[in-house]
């Protein structure tokens, strides 16, 4: 199960663009609270503290503790706009859960083990084609991220969607085909296997993926 961070927010009632102006010059974010089996509830919270909270990845994929005055409801984040130019959060987006029902969640992918990989360490080159998949699952076992294990990975070793190990609990939506790859490992420039074994004169010298 993922952490649980805790949002206070205050609940607004004035809408439309001159609104959230106003809002974001008091370096607050007008958002919304939706689904539940509830009407939408308007909110804003302080922009500082949301931009504290973003920093940290398991955000993006936890339950969250929402505080609107004395009341509370776990949410998880849901959407997020953000200025084309500057460093502000313009909109931000939670929705309700309930521990009964099943969410419909994107959560990262955690490479493991990727610079110790034998494939690397002979020279290989690591390609992420995938870095975050869709699940669904129940509130409770919601997971901050899927661990991708590289260890064995040899140079030619390819890992597909159909090989991600998922918690227990925890399903992969149709978003992708189960034979997308995920992480793969090819030779380095100068042929990684050859320059394993010295063949070939001249080489270029394997790239390492970090």
């Amino acid at each position: 199960m993922s952490e649980t961070f805790e949002v206070v927010a205050q609940q607004r009632t004035d809408e439309g663009k001159g609104a959230s102006r106003r809002l974001r010059r008091q370096g607050l974010v007008p958002g919304i609270v939706y689904g539940g089996h509830q009407d939408p509830l308007m909110i804003s919270v302080v922009h500082s503290d949301l931009i504290h909270q973003l920093e940290q990845e398991s955000f993006y994929s936890s339950l969250l503790d929402l505080k609107v005055g004395d009341g509370g409801t776990k949410v998880v984040l849901k959407d997020l706009q953000r200025h084309p130019a500057k460093p502000f959060i313009l909109h931000v987006d939670f929705q309700r859960v309930s521990m009964e029902e099943k969410l419909r969640m994107t959560v990262p992918l955690h490479f493991e083990n990727e610079t110790s990989a034998v494939g690397v360490k002979k020279g290989g080159v690591v390609s992420h084609n995938v870095t975050e998949v869709e699940v669904t699952c129940l509130p409770g076992a919601l997971p901050e991220y899927i661990a991708v294990d590289m260890a064995r990975m040899e140079v030619g070793d390819i890992i597909h969607v159909s090989d991600l190990v998922l918690p227990e609990g925890v399903e992969l939506t149709h978003a992708l085909e189960p034979e997308t790859p995920v992480v793969m490992i090819h030779a380095g420039y100068g042929g990684a296997a050859g320059a394993e074994e010295g063949e070939g004169g001249d080489t270029a010298g394997g790239e390492t993926a970090g």
